[in-house]
């Protein structure tokens, strides 16, 4: 058990190191510790059927249209709107294109599903304006960075919907419900965060908006913001499933950007499609090698020795929480959500369930610990995505960057430390009996 281990652990961190896929690494590293195992013929074997069972989920059809609703949205001029209707809410406070950026970011992100769509989408607006303005720009770069992270905790999230696959069958729903107040407060947490750099630095205040144009980018936002009413609504009444919601938001979507708004030409579709199939395609390979190195952990009892050592440390339910989130940290610098989620769940999953907390709260925990590794070098995807739209380096995004990994942390703190902040929703809303 020993050796497997150490081959695994070994194998993969070598193969990041030479900067392979963390997808490929991920497999070779599964193999290398099948042939240490079980024999070769039927360690491959092993590793194609664990691969195939793991994306062999009805649940997982969801990701696809919901990457595609993104796609749609990204293309439909729906960024544009929904910086509007945010400056019309806090663009004339103090720094208040710092807020602007961040609200765009959440709803952005919320309808998009993408913390790096968000961040491409409205960094490329709000990055150069508020540059104009004379915002730094680093600090601008981190606003739109941490800021859309938190798309991934407002629903709908195709990283809550792989978590929902990891844990064994938590309701889609209901963590979909769960993650709206732990969202709005890590977004809090980053307009605190602005506010108090804005008003030391003396950043401009933007103008006042009159009461018809108000009015008027109020409504021009409805229908991009519909969709997650749609979505989640239809959820919460019963009228779709979580899967089913998808297919209706790429319809929506479809709708909106194509017949509404008339952004996006039927010509740029299957340029679109293809793009959705391509991000799909790294999206299901992440998950069947990550299903598979997870099956191979349990066959080893690795989640069951760390289980265990765990709780002989201590049997401090605050001190162990302390610790997985420290781990969660680490891990989420160098390992992107995806493959994160579906290996460290079936390890730390049974911890936290036998100190008493719920597999749907330890989601929430789980994916908001982990948005905090996408803006954090030297993996972060979206931190990569950031420096590129703010024409920046992450050499200088890391000092602007601290104050706002503090507030992150502190929200996650609150979250893991205070269950009803997750579970109050789900219980309003009947999921928790």
């Amino acid at each position: 058990m020993e050796i497997s281990v150490i081959v695994l652990v070994v194998s993969f961190v070598i193969l990041l190191a030479l900067s392979v896929p963390i997808a490929i690494s991920i497999g070779i590293a599964t193999i290398l510790t099948m042939l240490f195992t079980i024999a070769p013929t039927p360690a491959i074997t092993t590793v194609a059927q664990q691969m195939a069972t793991g994306i062999n989920s009805f649940a997982l059809l969801a990701i696809p249209f919901f990457i595609l609703s993104g796609q749609l949205m990204g293309r439909g001029g729906i960024a544009r709107r929904l910086i509007d209707f945010a400056k019309v809410m806090v663009g004339w406070l103090p720094g208040g294109l710092a807020y602007v950026n961040t609200l765009a970011c959440m709803f952005f992100g919320a309808i998009s599903g993408s913390a790096v769509a968000a961040t491409s989408a409205i960094g490329s607006f709000m990055i150069p304006s508020m540059n104009k303005e004379g915002f730094d720009k680093n600090f601008s770069t981190a606003v739109t960075v941490t800021g859309s992270t938190t798309g991934l905790l407002i629903p709908p999230s195709n990283v809550l919907i792989v978590y929902s696959l990891a844990s064994g069958g938590v309701s889609i729903a209901a963590l979909f419900i769960a993650g709206y107040l732990p969202g709005f407060i890590v977004g809090l947490g980053l307009i605190t965060v602005s506010a108090i750099i804005s008003i030391i630095k003396k950043y401009p205040v933007g103008g006042r908006v009159s009461v018809v144009e108000s009015i008027k980018k109020f409504f021009d936002a409805i229908p991009s913001l519909l969709l997650i009413i749609i979505v989640i609504g239809g959820i919460i009444a019963g009228i779709f499933t979580a899967t089913e919601a998808s297919a209706v938001a790429v319809l929506y979507s479809l709708v909106l950007s194509v017949l509404f708004y008339r952004e996006v030409k039927f010509k740029e579709l299957p340029e679109i499609l293809l793009k959705t199939v391509e991000t799909t395609a790294i999206v299901m390979l992440l998950i069947g090698t990550s299903k598979a190195m997870s099956w191979i952990m349990s066959y080893e009892n690795i989640p069951q020795n760390i289980t265990a050592a765990l709780i002989s440390l201590t049997e401090s339910k605050i001190v162990i929480l302390l610790i997985i989130n420290v781990l969660l940290l680490i891990v989420g610098t160098f390992m992107d959500m995806t493959p994160a989620v579906l290996i460290f769940t079936p390890i730390f999953l049974p911890i936290v369930v036998e100190l008493g907390m719920t597999p749907l709260h330890f989601g929430i925990m789980m994916v908001l610990n982990l948005c905090i590794g996408l803006c954090t070098p030297p993996v972060g995807s979206v931190l990569f995505v950031g420096c590129g739209v703010g024409k920046t380096t992450i050499g200088d995004m890391v000092k602007p960057l601290l104050p706002f990994y503090v507030a992150m942390v502190i929200a996650l703190l609150l979250v893991t430390y205070i269950p009803w902040l997750s579970l109050y929703l789900p219980t309003v809303f009947g999921f928790i009996k």
